[in-house]
């Protein structure tokens, strides 16, 4: 039993430390794209007929987020005569009414309220409903939580030459600062959209649409097969399809799309849950297909981290509680202590994502970035910690085809430390046993902290220390928002 503690825990580290080092290769990317960066949209030559362009907003009770939404579509300076939105309506509350009157007040768009017979594929099947009447050469598409700015649509189109079947652009965040959760969100999305998907670009490797704030050729959606939902991912999984097809994909970091990040721990939870577990079943699904495909072993190896990038927090999860019998086997088994020390080298792995958060805020703060890392990193990375139960069990779900349905992450319309969700009659607390459990590992690892001073073996204190902080911000930021539910 002792050696097979040991061989996990072992696999699990080494899982580790192959994905940090796949972030410090695409640090190294980013970094000599940065020497050629911005590759400006505004440079371009606007088309001498500019497109028709179809905005489609797939939306679900977004009573508290749609007026500022489709104000903020309505105000794109594009000409109108080419283009139309779809406000793809599966509303079940009063938000299909709300919709109709600021419809009915607006003159000079076209604009499509489409009502499904059944919510049948979620989100993805509201996208390939309206994609059958869609008139647009290109697809603009834009979740409920987002404000694009209006020349949006000027600065992506242009960059749609020969073989380009997406644009997307960069996250913004309306609400950075409303709260310590809504900062350690942001820090994270920078990071993946700038680092990441910037190297990805500079590799030629597969990049994803996210979702919203980007755009698509029709022609590239309709050749890949069209929106599907057998993953909760149906971004990833159709971004993967189309660029196997040989349509190339492009990140416009310059153009930022702004939006509202989740302001509770519940939200955040069922957002990371769809991310994590729906990156695991398109892993499931299109990793075949990559290693079959002609690319170069480069890219399918990059491919393997990019859908596999969640499966880090099953490593996590298994290292994390493996570690505390790892510290009486020690003491059972001295002679082992020579290969524990050798385990020292996984913190090569640690360093290289720390690296690679390094230079996402040296590139997206400027100015004050070293104060800013220093005061997030470390909590970012306990946080991030004190969610691999909730993220691991999403990802084992993922990976073993159990089939969920797709969990909207609701929408608040807090843009200011002012606001408050008290009276959002989406949010539904309870106490899950999920939630109980997190309460418990965080006992569980000051038991490690405990025992390992009593034994005298602090070589994993550390580690121990940051989980059981972790497991217990996760806990009370979950239990927190209960008085107001």
């Amino acid at each position: 039993m002792a050696w097979l503690v040991f061989i996990l825990y072992s696999l699990a580290l080494l899982y580790i430390f192959l994905f940090s080092l796949s972030q410090l290769h695409l640090t190294w990317h980013f970094l000599r794209e940065k020497r050629t960066f911005p590759t400006k949209a505004k440079n371009l030559p606007p088309p001498d007929d500019w497109p028709f362009v179809t905005i489609q907003l797939p939306v679900y009770n977004e009573k508290y987020v749609i007026r500022r939404l489709i104000k903020a579509i309505t105000s794109m300076d594009y000409p109108a005569d080419k283009l139309e939105i779809q406000i793809l309506d599966d509303s079940d509350d009063e938000t299909a009414t709300i919709i109709r009157d600021i419809i009915h007040s607006i003159h000079g768009v076209t604009i499509d309220h489409v009502r499904r017979p059944d919510r049948i594929g979620y989100k993805a099947g509201a996208l390939q409903y309206g994609l059958k009447t869609a008139r647009g050469e290109f697809i603009a598409i834009f979740d409920a939580d987002f404000m694009p700015q209006p020349d949006f649509l000027k600065q992506t189109i242009p960059l749609f030459n020969k073989g380009v079947g997406v644009v997307q652009t960069r996250w913004g965040h309306l609400n950075r600062d409303y709260s310590l959760l809504t900062r350690l969100q942001a820090f994270g999305l920078d990071a993946h959209f700038s680092v990441e998907q910037m190297g990805r670009s500079h590799a030629k490797s597969f990049i994803n649409f996210n979702g919203t704030g980007g755009v698509w050729r029709k022609d590239c959606i309709i050749d890949a097969g069209g929106w599907s939902a057998d993953t909760l991912t149906e971004d990833l999984d159709l971004s993967y399809r189309a660029q196997l097809k040989g349509w190339k994909f492009k990140y416009l970091e310059e153009c930022v799309a702004p939006a509202e990040l989740p302001v509770i721990m519940s939200a955040i939870k069922s957002q990371q849950y769809r991310w994590n577990k729906g990156a695991a079943e398109t892993a499931r699904k299109s990793l075949s297909h990559v290693f079959r495909s002609s690319l170069p072993w480069t890219n399918k190896i990059h491919a393997l981290f990019h859908l596999l990038n969640s499966s880090v927090f099953v490593g996590l999860l298994v290292a994390a509680v493996l570690s505390i019998p790892l510290l009486f086997i020690k003491t059972a088994y001295p002679q082992l202590d020579l290969v524990f020390r050798l385990g020292g080298v996984f913190l090569l792995g640690f360093f290289s994502i720390a690296y690679f958060y390094w230079i996402a805020a040296k590139h997206t703060t400027g100015k004050g970035y070293m104060k800013y890392y220093f005061t997030t990193f470390p909590l970012f990375i306990i946080v991030s910690m004190g969610l691999s139960l909730h993220n691991g069990l999403a990802v084992a779900e993922g990976l073993a085809g159990r089939r969920t349905p797709f969990i909207r992450t609701p929408k608040f319309n807090i843009t200011s430390e002012k606001s408050n969700w008290h009276n959002n009659t989406y949010i539904r607390m309870n106490l899950s046993p999920l939630t109980l459990l997190e309460g418990i590992f965080s006992l569980y690892f000051i038991f490690g902290v405990i025992a390992g001073v009593i034994m005298g073996d602090l070589t994993l204190a550390l580690f121990h220390t940051l989980l059981a902080t972790g497991f217990g911000i996760v806990f009370f930021y979950s239990i927190k928002s209960f008085r107001h539910g």
